[in-house]
């Protein structure tokens, strides 16, 4: 799996997945599981949908 998700776009889903997940828990509602998608896509740095359309925010080194 080569990364296609950049730092930014990383930093985002992160702190997403993690709000996500901390307001499921606090209305105590399964719904927060939600957010373990972008959290674990943030994590690991790869996204399938990004893969399928091919698209990357990584910066290409020339």
């Amino acid at each position: 799996m080569k990364q296609n998700i950049g730092s930014l776009d990383r930093t985002i889903r992160i702190v997403a997945g993690l709000g996500i997940i901390a307001a499921g828990l606090y209305f105590g509602s399964w719904w927060g599981a939600i957010g373990a998608v972008p959290l674990l896509t943030g994590l690991v740095g790869w996204c399938p949908p990004y893969s399928l359309f091919g698209i990357s925010t990584c910066r290409t080194r020339t």
